[in-house]
């Protein structure tokens, strides 16, 4: 082989896997309309703007609600000798936060941040799971109608043959009129299918609204194992999980509030200055005002308070995690039993097609009677159903997976999906 042959067939080996992923990925939505589909989802702007509160949240605590506060008394004085004055008092002060204070709300308002910018990301994730639910909601009823339909039209072919053999007397009416009856169930069948199908499209379209929907229903692929296993993707899913994140900023969060609330047992002391104005102008005064507020057993109160709080939602945050853990098994469990479903059902198909081919063939040579042969056909339909229900079924549980994993259709992760291979 020339070097020009073997670069050519190297590179061809290193697309092959590229090019499988992205055929078989053509049954998903546009992965570049994907970040602005979630972003338009009304509980992912909701949440975007309560991370942008929570932003504004924590400039006020940097800054403080120490404000200067500013009081101005004007009066008349009056003397039983007649004498009448007009004097007043003026005063300027505010209240100095006392030092490791501002740390503690810096750092709870950058907990807040934190705790909000996971909620837009776990909303981003909802509305992901969301959609691949809908998606593959509106594929398998889509699919199905489209089995049912393409039966209905075999049968509907079939009646319209043995009508013509009727009338030319090689068969019998009462085999025409089962078959009448067995077109016309399927045909109810393929109606109900449709509707199904055109509602499940119509839940998709309103509730993702930017994101166009193809013309053409797409094929779907075999669906494939877990590459590496179930116990990798488990760990993503634990590791990445937003909820767990959220869980341990509030317990963080709430640790500091703890703190800030013991410091708080040493009251933020007034200071100000005064000055008077009496007698007219003949007397003027300055003065230094110093206050502090004394309410230890009620602070004391609040700290106790803010501390239980601490330890409650850390133990929040460990079941959380326990939750999580949970839900990622079973989340890969079910897609392990799906592609091992999907299999036995495609080998009941198999088996159930070369049954119908056979039990055609007989009745065609009046081996069998019509009767036999309907059951063999309606025996191979619902095979085809319950493997195409099947096949979609082992493919969403992939795909929920890949979701929960942050593999796919999440913005702040690289899209590794195609390279790791999509089901």
């Amino acid at each position: 082989m020339s070097r020009r042959g073997l670069r050519r067939c190297l590179l061809l080996a290193a697309l092959s896997p590229l090019a499988a992923a992205a055929q078989e990925s053509a049954y998903l939505p546009p992965q570049e309309l994907i970040a602005r589909v979630l972003a338009a989802q009304p509980q992912v702007r909701a949440a975007a703007s309560r991370a942008d509160a929570a932003r504004a949240d924590a400039r006020a605590r940097a800054v403080g609600s120490y404000e200067y506060e500013a009081s101005v008394i004007p009066q008349r004085r009056s003397t039983d000798a007649g004498d009448d004055y007009s004097e007043w008092e003026a005063q300027v002060g505010r209240r100095i936060r006392l030092p490791g204070k501002a740390r503690l709300d810096r750092e709870i308002g950058d907990r807040g941040i934190a705790a909000a910018e996971l909620r837009l990301a776990d909303a981003e994730h909802l509305a992901a799971r969301r959609l691949l639910a809908a998606w593959m909601g509106w594929l398998r009823s889509a699919h199905a109608a489209t089995e049912t339909a393409q039966q209905q039209a075999l049968l509907a072919r079939e009646r319209d043959a043995l009508a013509r053999r009727v009338q030319l007397g090689d068969a019998a009416q009462r085999e025409l009129d089962l078959f009448e009856a067995e077109s016309a169930q399927a045909q109810a069948q393929a109606l109900a299918a449709q509707a199904e199908a055109e509602a499940a499209r119509q839940r998709l379209a309103s509730g993702f609204p930017q994101l166009p929907l193809p013309q053409r229903l797409p094929a779907l692929p075999d669906p494939a194992p877990l590459p590496g296993g179930a116990e990798p993707w488990r760990q993503r899913i634990v590791e990445r999980n937003h909820e767990i994140g959220i869980a341990g900023e509030e317990a963080a969060r709430q640790a500091l509030a703890a703190d800030r609330a013991h410091a708080d047992r040493r009251p933020d002391p007034s200071i100000g200055v005064r000055v008077m104005n009496e007698r007219g102008g003949e007397e003027r005064a300055v003065g230094l005002v110093l206050s502090v507020p004394l309410g230890l057993r009620h602070r004391s109160a609040l700290a106790a308070s803010e501390s239980a709080q601490a330890q409650a939602l850390q133990a929040d945050a460990a079941g959380v995690r326990r939750t999580i853990e949970q839900e990622a098994w079973a989340v890969t469990q079910a897609a392990e039993t799906r592609h091992t479903q999907w299999q036995a059902r495609r080998a009941a198909l198999v088996a159930q097609t070369a049954a119908a081919t056979r039990s055609r063939r007989a009745w065609e040579l009046g081996e069998i009677g019509l009767g036999e042969y309907l059951l063999a056909q309606r025996g191979e339909l619902q095979a085809r159903l319950a493997e195409s229900q099947a096949r979609i079924d082992a493919l969403e549980a992939a795909l929920q997976v890949r979701v929960d994993s942050h593999e796919l259709w999440h913005p702040e992760t690289p899209q590794s999906h195609a390279q790791a291979g999509m089901p």
